[in-house]
């Protein structure tokens, strides 16, 4: 991250047709209310080659993935809205009722990002995911409290503008106008915009439809007085994804204007040399950008122009299969870096900022449902366990900014009410959407991505599937169908390139034996209630590193980044819970020497020893002591290293 009730009219009902695209895909069709009378439908983009499940349809079991959930749910109850909207009324001239949180939200030290209320908008979006995932009523009346509170706040003050800068509307329209300005306001109030989007459609909240609509039609006129070229200027500050937002809002309700207004919103400074192919990313401020890739992504979706497509996927390549690390994610200092000096940077304390995972995962998801490729579940995967379940402390629920390499350095997490970093914010979500990725399904077929414990309803084919799994402590899941009547369906389960072979069997018989790494496996049949289909993959100690530093590696097994466990000596307890994300690299940094590990890096997995307890094992150093090798996403409160440089 770069260092506020008028009721619109009946045209604000949304539009049903086209509608997939929304929220990345969490809601389906059937849930966007349908249009008004005379509302003008959407003109179709292309069609998706796929279609997730809604996540009330998806139940997780008892696992990892369910823990963190509910350490986020128990988080997101325990703050207060008020406290969030303190500022918003401020600038409505109205008077608080709580006082404001501090850190992001209101602390002098953070004034110069203008970041105030972004925590609003991602919160607005976590309640809202919590509420589809489970149903408690708590998550949708504090969605609704939130909209009825800026629906006031929009009448106070005659504007469809809502916002929680300490200047108020002031800063927007100076950038409006082009002056300087410090702060990325334009980003600030895309977290409020996505928080009433998916207040809409996952709560299907009224009240926050009709804030979001004013507030979109407050943005269209706002912006319509700049010619392309001023526009173009304003996007060179960080923005966020309103390019996104837009697309949805005219997916979901035919407004050309917010298509126009998305078209606008797009970054021609980013967009044309991605669509020509060319990665002209080194330097560039990470996270600014991949909110942008995924604006263009949806914009395609809006438009059917291609060169959004194309940049899209061009972006995806170079970050995700070039640019990234061994967990998934990417940067330094929140920065692209040349790929020739990874030497020079893996080792810093600021590597792989979490939001930046958070959105190559909506990136990463969104092109998946346009064209259901193995890659794109096999690094959703790798950044699933290896960024985004690591970065929740498991113990408190609070979540990392940086999840850097820097042999020794420990995982820092945020306060409760002092720190409101973006990561605060994306980490809110992170944990209350897993059960988003794990089914996909076409008309007749249903596909597996993720390998944990679940039960997804297919209701339109009459069919439950229950998938048990003590994934990745053992690398096998069983499927088990319940139908109503035999079903002529296809399932297809993925053979991820980290096993090298696959065997399926039904009801206990072989039925395929892949050799072949990266594919979906592909089981067409009449099902029946009660059958059984068991996978069994294979995982094996490998090794991840760049061509640019080939004697800098990270241990792997299967698809986890295997960290060294090197404790707690010179550590507080409680020193890992931090309010300053720009000190990273200077808490907790006592001296520590850090193992070294010598040889011949291509065998040194040879030497990987399996310890007897489930996904731990051991390594000798060159001090002549082993070292304790775990699975990233369990290292906390203490040090470890996931890179070695070998001697």
């Amino acid at each position: 991250m770069k260092p506020c009730r008028t009721l619109p009219s009946r045209r604000d009902v949304l539009a049903s047709a086209a509608t997939a695209a929304i929220v990345a895909g969490t809601v389906p069709i059937s849930l966007v209310p349908a249009a008004a009378v005379g509302a003008t439908p959407p003109v179709p983009g292309p069609s998706r080659a796929l279609q997730p499940f809604d996540m009330a349809r998806v139940d997780l079991g008892a696992g990892p993935f369910l823990h963190a959930q509910r350490m986020t749910e128990a988080y997101l109850l325990r703050l207060d809205p008020d406290r969030l909207l303190h500022n918003f009324r401020v600038n409505a001239g109205l008077p608080p009722k709580a006082p404001v949180y501090g850190g992001w939200e209101s602390d002098p030290v953070w004034a110069d990002i203008n970041c105030h209320g972004h925590t609003l908008g991602h919160y607005l979006s976590a309640c809202s995911l919590a509420w589809r995932s489970t149903r408690d009523l708590r998550f949708k009346e504090r969605v609704d409290y939130i909209a009825h509170d800026l629906a006031e706040c929009q009448e106070a003050s005659g504007t469809g503008l809502a916002c929680a800068f300490p200047g108020g509307p002031a800063l927007v329209a100076a950038h409006l106008r082009g002056e300087a300005i410090t702060g990325v306001p334009w980003y600030t109030l895309h977290k409020v915009f996505a928080g009433l989007r998916d207040g809409t459609l996952l709560t299907d909240s009224s009240t926050a439809r009709a804030v979001l609509l004013r507030f979109a039609d407050w943005a269209v006129i706002a912006t319509r007085p700049l010619s392309d070229a001023q526009f173009e200027t304003m996007l060179d500050t960080e923005h966020g994804g309103m390019n996104e937002v837009l697309a949805d809002l005219y997916l979901m309700t035919g407004n050309a204007d917010y298509r126009t207004l998305a078209q606008r919103f797009s970054h021609k400074a980013v967009l044309t040399p991605l669509a020509a192919g060319r990665d002209q990313l080194d330097g560039l401020h990470a996270n600014t950008q991949i909110p942008k890739i995924v604006g263009f992504e949806r914009v395609y979706e809006a438009t059917g122009d291609a060169s959004y497509r194309d940049a899209a996927l061009f972006f995806w390549k170079a970050v995700a299969l070039t640019r990234s690390f061994a967990t998934g994610g990417h940067g330094d200092n929140e920065h692209f870096f040349p790929m020739a000096e990874f030497g020079k940077h893996v080792f810093s304390a600021k590597g792989a900022e979490t939001c930046g995972q958070h959105n190559m995962l909506k990136l990463t998801r969104a092109l998946f449902l346009q064209d259901p490729r193995v890659d794109y579940a096999d690094y959703y995967e790798r950044t699933l366990y290896n960024g985004i379940l690591a970065s929740q402390d498991p113990d408190s629920g609070m979540a990392t900014y940086f999840q850097g390499a820097r042999p020794g350095y420990m995982k820092l997490y945020h306060t409760p009410e002092h720190s409101f970093w973006c990561c605060t914010g994306t980490g809110m979500e992170n944990h209350v959407k897993y059960r988003d990725s794990i089914y996909f399904h076409d008309d007749r077929t249903l596909y597996v991505n993720l390998f944990i414990p679940s039960r997804v309803n297919w209701s339109e084919q009459g069919a439950i599937l229950t998938q048990t799994t003590a994934f990745p402590e053992t690398p096998t899941t069983m499927l088990d169908w319940t139908l109503k009547r035999p079903a002529a369906l296809t399932l297809k389960v993925r053979h991820p390139r980290w096993s090298p072979t696959a065997t399926v069997l039904v009801n206990g018989t072989e039925v395929v034996r892949s050799g072949n790494p990266g594919r979906y496996i592909e089981l067409a049949r009449t099902w029946h209630d009660g059958d059984r289909v068991e996978l069994r993959l294979v995982m094996h100690v490998g090794i991840d590193r760049a061509p640019a530093a080939p004697d800098i590696v990270a241990f792997t097994y299967g698809p986890l980044v295997l960290a060294g466990a090197l404790g707690h000596d010179g550590l507080q307890p409680g020193s890992d819970s931090i309010v300053n994300e720009r000190k990273y690299g200077t808490y907790n940094d006592t001296a520590f020497a850090a193992p070294t590990l010598t040889g011949n890096p291509d065998t040194l997995p040879e030497t990987i020893v399996a310890s007897g307890k489930p996904l731990e094992f051991t390594i000798p150093s060159a001090e002549q002591q082993s070292v304790r090798l775990v699975p990233y996403y369990r290292i906390a409160h203490e040090r470890y290293a996931t890179y070695w440089k070998v001697g």
